[in-house]
């Protein structure tokens, strides 16, 4: 057993327990701000040891380290410093002004951690329903507004029943093949000439639980509530962390274990993938709440990312791992301009108050229309760049309706995102918002360089997306 391979997660789990303790005990002031500042730091260091811990198999085979469980650790690191940091500066006005709120995203983080390093079905739902619990907990943070109250219920419930069919999932998968193990999966699943009934449906209940957490269509019912309801900043974390760590998972159990079934559930994939881009992209159409519109903005950002999970090829899980980059910092760019429309202290999430936002904070603007334009996949941002390797991916495996399809919902969804520019820019000046903190306008600010300076990154991220890939299929 080589418990180095855990290092990032005890260390974090430790910090965790070591920050809660430091709140309760801190009785003369409010400790939300020292608990924030060391949970980023916590973060920060947790990320550096990422970089450092050995590959190998461990824990008696249940935990796994390689170059695509530090992909997406690192990605969820860096989701949870961002939102935590997004936090900080309206953490009274949000209403979540509380040492246990950092405390929580931290929970939950290591609860992604576990599984994109998941080695057994079982880590794989004790990571989930850890990281689950905690934005449970997350979404109703702010509990004297029942909007808050009303997403954290609605989330716990569904979410409850998609965790049930998960584990159904896992319990029919587990009576079929005899293990829970990855490795003793993919051996069954070589070895049977044809798979019994019982472990297809097995792996179907998986996806759907799965796809649950992604907010992909048919199972996003839950998302449009939760996201208008909760904490904005909340928002930003479960639109980032939470759907890196659940893309990990699916990655992992079907390019890996059930990689020689591709022919039996591609079409599945295809299917959702389908149905979340262009429903997403339909849906957004008709809102007039930013966040509500962000919700199914990101329907549709899940299903591009899973044409690249459709190819079924390196070249494909590369195309998604790089789209998730992309999407969790324009999104996170995004919803620092989101917090940031306040008006003496009241937050403002109708479209129309972006009216004439170009003339009364044009830094704002400016931000708010790169990350808008990225989304809609206008080159040279990021966003474009994302789109166009799952496309490829997909084109490559002749999956050429999929690919077609995807273009199509991109030309819909660009409406909606140039819509919110138009009101920025063009429409008559709607009063102007608070000055928001230095901390949102350090994100706002460093998203727009990394989305606009991209192309600069695109080819160490790619490296590194293909070295996760190639990871999957030793």
């Amino acid at each position: 057993m080589n418990w180095t391979l855990a290092l990032p997660e005890i260390v974090l789990a430790i910090s965790g327990l070591a920050i809660l303790v430091f709140g309760v005990v801190q009785k003369r002031e409010n400790p939300f701000f020292s608990c924030s500042m060391l949970a980023m730091a916590a973060f920060f260091i947790t990320g550096l040891l990422v970089f450092f811990t050995p590959d190998g198999v461990g824990y008696n085979h249940i935990f796994v380290n390689d170059d695509f469980a530090r992909f997406m650790k690192v990605l969820s690191l860096c989701g949870a410093f961002l939102a935590t940091m997004m936090t900080v500066g309206y953490a009274r006005e949000m209403e979540v002004a509380k040492f246990e709120f950092p405390v929580l995203i931290l929970f939950s983080t290591l609860g992604t951690m576990m599984m994109a390093s998941s080695g057994n079905l079982m880590t794989l739902f004790v990571g989930l329903e850890l990281s689950s619990l905690a934005i449970y907990i997350l979404c109703a943070f702010a509990r004297d507004q029942v909007r808050a109250a009303e997403a954290g219920l609605k989330y716990f419930v569904l979410g409850s029943l998609a965790s049930g069919l998960l584990l159904y999932g896992i319990a029919l998968v587990y009576g079929f093949a005899g293990t829970l193990e990855y490795g003793g999966l993919q051996t069954a699943v070589a070895g049977t000439a044809a798979l019994p009934t019982g472990l297809m449906i097995g792996i179907v209940f998986m996806l759907v639980g799965l796809s649950f957490k992604l907010s992909a269509v048919p199972f996003h019912m839950w998302t449009p509530d939760v996201y208008q309801g909760s904490p904005s900043s909340v928002t930003a974390y479960m639109a980032g962390a939470p759907k890196i760590a659940a893309f990990a998972v699916l990655l992992r159990v079907m390019i890996g274990p059930f990689g020689h079934m591709t022919e039996q559930w591609r079409l599945l994939i295809e299917l959702v993938s389908v149905a979340s881009m262009l429903f997403g992209s339909i849906a957004a159409i008709a809102q007039t709440d930013i966040k509500r519109l962000m919700a199914y903005s990101s329907i549709g950002h899940m299903g591009y990312a899973m044409m690249g999970m459709a190819a079924a090829t390196p070249e494909g899980t590369r195309g998604t791992l790089v789209y998730l980059v992309t999407y969790l910092f324009m999104n996170v760019g995004a919803f620092a301009g989101i917090v940031a429309m306040r008006r003496k202290g009241f937050a403002m999430t109708r479209i129309s108050d972006l009216a004439g936002l170009g003339r009364t904070a044009p830094g704002m603007a400016a931000a708010m229309a790169i990350f808008m334009f990225s989304m809609a996949g206008a080159p040279p941002l990021a966003g474009f760049f994302g789109k166009l390797m799952v496309f490829y991916a997909a084109i490559n495996a002749h999956l050429y309706a999929l690919a077609a399809i995807g273009v199509i919902s991109s030309i819909i969804g660009a409406y909606y995102y140039v819509r919110i520019v138009k009101v920025m820019f063009f429409d008559t000046a709607a009063e102007a918002f608070d000055r928001p903190p230095v901390s949102l306008s350090f994100i706002s600010v460093g998203m727009g360089l990394v989305t606009c300076l991209f192309i600069v990154a695109l080819g160490p991220v790619s490296t590194a997306a293909q070295a996760a890939a190639q990871a999957l299929l030793r």
